[in-house]
C-alpha cells in the first residue's frame, strides 16, 4: 500500500473538520449580513445547492447507486437526523452563540460516540483511545472561557447545540447499517436529496414569508454555495469514507478539531481574538488527537476483520 492510500484517510478526515470548522463561521456570517435569513431558509438552500450538485456528478460518472428496497428505512432516518434533525439544532444553535463556540459543543460527539457504539455494536471501549478523548475536550473546555475564566453564553443556543451532539451520535450508529453496502459518496448524494425534501416544505410553512426579504447579493449566494458544495457534500463525502476505512470510533475523533480551524478562521476575518487559553487549548486538543489516533492505528492493524479488509479494497478500487 503506498503511502498516499495509507494515509489518505486521515487526511480526508482533517478536510472535512477544515470545512465543517468554517461552516459555523460562514453561517454565522450569513446571519450578520441577511437579519431576514432563518435556519430553515439556509438549511433549504444548502441541501438544493448540495444536491445540484452532487447528483448529475455521480450519475455522469456512473457511480450513483440504487437504494436496495431493505435499506430505504434506513436512509429515510439518515437524512432525518442529518441533515434534518442536526442542522435544524446546529444552525439555530449558531443564531445565538458565536460560531468558534458552537463548533466547540459540536466537538464533543467523540466523546459519546464510543460508548453508543459500545451499547448498541458492542465495540469494545479502549482506556487509551477514551483518555485521548476526554484529554481533547479538557482543550475544547479551555477554548470556550474568557480571558478572566468566565463563562457566557445563550442557554438556548447551548440546549440547540447539545440536541444536535445526541442527534449525531443516532446519525453515526444509523450510518453503520448501510456503510458496508454503498459508496460513501452515494450516500451523501441521497441524504442531501432526501434531507431537501424534508427542509423544503417546512421552509415554506414556517419562513416563506421571509424569503422576498432576502437581498440575494452575491455575497448570500457565495456563502450558501460554499455550506452546500463543501460543508454539505464534499466534507460528508470524506467523513463517510474515512469512517469506512477507520471505523465509527476512530474517524470520530477527529471532529474534536473542528474548533481549531474554527478558531482560525475566525481569527483571520476578524469575528473573534486570540487568547493565551484559546492557544493552550488548541494545544491540547491536537495532542488528545494524536494520543487516539495511535491508539486506534495499533487496534486496527492487529484486529483488522476479514469484512472490513474486503471494504478496504473495494473502496480503494471505486476511489
Amino acid at each position: 500500500m503506498s503511502v498516499l492510500k495509507k494515509y489518505l484517510p486521515q487526511v480526508l478526515m482533517i478536510f472535512s473538520s477544515a470545512l465543517w470548522g468554517a461552516s459555523f463561521i460562514f453561517t454565522k456570517g450569513l446571519f450578520l449580513s441577511e437579519p431576514a435569513i432563518s435556519p430553515t431558509i439556509i438549511l433549504t438552500g444548502r441541501m438544493l445547492i448540495a444536491t445540484l450538485f452532487a447528483m448529475p456528478l455521480l450519475w455522469a460518472s456512473g457511480r450513483l447507486q440504487p437504494i436496495r428496497r431493505e435499506h430505504i428505512k434506513y436512509f429515510l432516518l439518515l437524512a432525518f437526523t442529518e441533515p434534518f434533525l442536526y442542522s435544524i439544532c446546529e444552525t439555530g444553535g449558531v443564531q445565538y452563540v458565536s460560531g468558534s463556540l458552537a463548533s466547540i459543543i459540536i466537538a464533543t460527539i467523540p466523546l459519546f460516540i464510543p460508548f453508543g457504539m459500545s451499547l448498541v455494536y458492542k465495540e469494545k471501549l479502549k482506556v487509551n483511545a477514551v483518555f485521548g478523548v476526554l484529554l481533547s475536550l479538557v482543550g475544547i473546555a479551555l477554548m470556550t472561557l474568557n480571558d478572566d475564566f468566565s463563562f457566557t453564553a445563550s442557554p438556548k443556543g447551548l440546549a440547540l447545540l447539545a440536541c444536535s451532539v445526541i442527534i449525531a451520535v443516532f446519525y453515526t450508529l444509523l450510518l453503520v447499517k448501510i456503510l458496508d453496502h454503498y459508496h460513501p459518496f452515494t450516500i451523501t448524494s441521497y441524504q442531501n436529496l432526501i434531507g431537501l425534501f424534508y427542509f423544503l416544505p417546512l421552509m415554506l410553512v414556517v419562513d416563506g414569508h421571509r424569503v422576498p426579504m432576502l437581498s440575494f447579493s452575491a455575497k448570500m449566494w457565495l456563502l450558501l454555495a460554499f455550506l452546500g458544495i463543501f460543508c454539505s457534500t464534499v466534507a460528508y463525502m470524506f467523513y463517510n469514507y474515512g469512517m469506512k476505512r477507520l471505523g465509527a470510533t476512530e474517524a470520530s475523533v477527529y471532529n474534536n478539531v473542528i474548533p481549531v480551524f474554527s478558531l482560525l478562521l475566525a481569527l483571520a476575518i476578524g469575528q473573534e481574538r486570540l487568547s493565551l487559553l484559546k492557544v493552550v487549548g488548541m494545544c491540547i486538543v491536537l495532542v488528545g488527537l494524536t494520543v487516539a489516533q495511535k491508539t486506534f492505528g495499533k487496534r486496527h492493524n492487529k484486529n483488522k476483520t476479514v469484512s472490513l479488509s474486503n471494504n478496504i479494497k473495494k473502496t480503494d478500487n471505486e476511489i
